[in-house]
């Protein structure tokens, strides 16, 4: 080892580095940007396995703000759902009411400092590394990139953040004085509401939805998918397959055998994510009002 640094001291670093750096490759020019396109990715099985409201919900059990029987509870309303495979309006009502229980008392701030806490100890290493390669296809083409889902803001607005994508849309509670006041904004971004919140964002920002693109899991999500000039389906239910399959939309598969079997207690679509909650929601919520 020693002859060998030896040998080095007779070398000329500077003409190896002018080599290297004359043999390098030039970088490839960065695409325009393109301000009238963006990207809508839902979140639930399309961006991250399972459903991100039951993830959230585990970290709070974990900080014993409720019981493991009642996250038990929460998983076995989403198998439920998926069971029967169709929402409602009780569904729809149960959802709201299960979302307005987990916040309702709590201050912004600690929600937004739980959200960053969870997603970094559960959420993170169930993102599909396939989808959010097609939304940094996007971010490198010079595009937008949104979440939009049914869950909670704040916790959309953290996954965002962390995969570095543009921003977030989700369900709003209303606040005041930075705290929950147990109402939500509109109601839940779920089915329709979400093309509306498409809709909307694109007039804000100057988008041509026949430039867009949007990709989902869901057969819920049509209404979104169909808004935009390029809908795409990732690992999508039967129904969403058979509709892309006759229109000619491209069909991205991320799944493989046993993790489909691991994730499906906690998949659920949309409002049927937060509709399995009420209970933990309630529990929740009583722990709120005895403290």
């Amino acid at each position: 080892m020693r002859r060998f640094w030896q040998r080095g001291k007779h070398e000329d670093p500077v003409s190896a580095g002018e080599a290297a750096a004359a043999a390098a490759a030039e970088p490839s020019p960065l695409p325009e940007p393109d301000p009238a396109a963006a990207a809508f990715f839902d979140v639930d099985n399309t961006m991250m396995r399972g459903a991100s409201i039951y993830y959230f919900a585990r970290g709070l059990a974990a900080r014993k703000l409720f019981t493991m029987r009642d996250l038990a509870m929460f998983a076995w309303g989403q198998a439920a759902f998926r069971l029967r495979g169709t929402e409602n309006s009780e569904h729809i009502g149960s959802a709201k009411e299960a979302a307005l229980a987990f916040v309702a008392g709590q201050r912004v701030a600690g929600i937004v400092r739980l959200s960053e806490e969870i997603y970094d100890e559960v959420m993170a290493d169930r993102i599909w590394h396939g989808t959010r390669t097609l939304a940094l296809q996007h971010l490198d083409a010079g595009q937008q990139v949104w979440l939009v889902t049914a869950t909670p803001v704040e916790v959309a607005r953290t996954i965002a953040h962390r995969l570095g994508l543009t921003g977030a849309l989700g369900t709003v509670a209303e606040t005041r004085d930075g705290v929950y006041t147990g109402r939500l904004v509109g109601n839940l971004l779920h089915g329709p509401a979400k093309a509306e919140a498409v809709r909307a964002l694109a007039a804000r920002e100057g988008l041509d939805l026949s430039r867009c693109s949007a990709y989902s899991d869901s057969i819920n999500d049509l209404p979104m998918l169909t808004a935009v000039g390029h809908p795409h389906a990732v690992n999508p239910d039967g129904a969403l397959r058979e509709h892309a399959r006759e229109n000619g939309w491209p069909i991205h598969d991320f799944r493989t055998g046993r993790k489909v079997t691991m994730v499906a207690l906690p998949a659920a679509a949309g409002a049927g994510a937060l509709a399995g909650g009420v209970a933990a929601g309630i529990a929740l919520r009583r722990h709120y009002r005895s403290n």
